[in-house]
């Protein structure tokens, strides 16, 4: 449900009454992943996407039934071969969604309230949510920080919350979304509970050296992907502010230089477009000896091959240039600033995903696959209203 927090957080400070449907799981090809939400309010607004469209007129439905009863519940969809017209996955996966009311009377409206509000804020948090077990159990939720603090509770053996609160702190730190398995009495051996931890943590970052026009385009690529996206360049003519008024921030500086002064970590995006040997090598030196999810660079064939003469005599081992994508983007036969910024970011979503590139016509491959482990995800977006049916 943090995927929607920026609108649930509204609705929850205006008093709204609301019920959300979430998946919790997913088996075979399908659109969303775990913590895809969609949510409906007591006038029948909806908000929100689990499958995409397979299965919204069902959810929309158990919302505003759970509104209504006041008990979570939790249904399968799945593909139905038999009965065309059933309600079902076509692309033949299965999703289990978990639908809980937040009305005015329900136990876990503050904890709920504290976890949207911390991920709007953007601070690290984890939302743990008990999605398989008790009847009772079902619905409890705990929030996580950083700090190691909690608030909320899941009920039952005083160790549960210790052991849950561990497992959600484990993938807060990662910034993953996941399912962790745990019995009643709070042991780690698999025994009757299932907790879904949505983790909120800031936005990846992705740093574009080179203020020339491509870059431009590619900060409006990179915000619309979800990053908190810096510019950096030497020359104080090129980087301003008014040049990329859609970047976050624009920095005057050596790229090397700022970049060992600045953070990154296993999900920041690392773009290099000056092409020239004075900046991209003592850059690229720095860049490829740190943790980073992607770092490519801009260039001819003939750039890249002088480029990569020049890593290794700076002492870039094999090992590191590996790491390099050059020259940076997929093959689109781009030409313009705007099409080169598309085959960039198509290339940085293949990364993060494990995607091939290829045309997904005639292919065999998987279209949905789970992300890498330290894959930069995008951030949370805020949600629109949509129509049910």
């Amino acid at each position: 449900m943090l995927d929607i927090a920026g609108e649930l957080h509204r609705w929850i400070e205006e008093g709204r009454e609301f019920a959300v449907g979430t998946v919790v799981s997913v088996g075979g090809s399908a659109p969303r992943g775990p913590g895809a939400a969609l949510a409906v309010d007591s006038a029948g607004t909806a908000i929100g996407s689990v499958s995409g469209g397979c299965v919204e007129g069902a959810v929309y439905e158990l919302c505003a039934q759970a509104l209504q009863d006041g008990g979570t519940v939790r249904e399968r969809f799945g593909y139905s071969d038999e009965d065309a017209f059933a309600v079902g996955l076509t692309c033949g996966g299965v999703l289990d969604i978990m639908v809980t009311p937040v009305r005015a009377d329900s136990p876990q409206r503050e904890v709920l309230r504290a976890a949207l509000a911390a991920a709007v804020a953007g601070g690290p948090a984890a939302l743990a949510r008990v999605v398989d077990g008790p009847d009772a159990l079902l619905g409890r939720a705990l929030l996580v920080r950083a700090d190691g603090s909690a608030e909320g509770g899941l009920g039952g053996h005083p160790e549960l919350d210790r052991t849950a609160a561990a497992g959600a702190a484990a993938l807060l730190d990662t910034g993953r979304t996941g399912t962790i398995a745990l019995s009643e009495d709070g042991s780690h051996c698999p025994g009757g509970l299932t907790l879904l931890v949505e983790s909120s943590v800031e936005p990846p970052r992705m740093i574009v050296f080179g203020a020339v026009d491509f870059a431009a385009a590619l900060v409006r690529a990179g915000k619309f992907l979800g990053h908190h996206v810096t510019v950096c360049d030497a020359r104080s003519v090129f980087a301003t502010a008014a040049r990329f008024p859609e970047a976050d921030e624009v920095v005057v500086d050596w790229p090397h230089r700022y970049l060992r002064r600045t953070r990154t970590d296993a999900r920041t995006v690392l773009c290099v477009l000056t092409h020239e040997a004075r900046f991209d090598v003592p850059l690229l030196t720095e860049a490829l000896r740190m943790p980073a999810a992607f770092i490519g660079a801009m260039g001819s064939r003939r750039t890249h091959e002088d480029r990569t003469r020049r890593l290794r005599e700076a002492g870039v081992s094999d090992g590191e240039l590996a790491r390099l994508r050059s020259p940076i983007g997929l093959d689109l036969g781009a030409r313009t600033p705007e099409e080169t910024a598309l085959s960039i970011a198509a290339e940085i979503v293949a990364a993060r995903r494990g995607g091939t590139g290829r045309p997904l016509t005639g292919g065999a491959e998987p279209i949905h696959r789970e992300p890498r482990a330290g894959a930069a995800e995008p951030a949370h977006r805020e949600a629109r209203a949509v129509t049910p049916g």
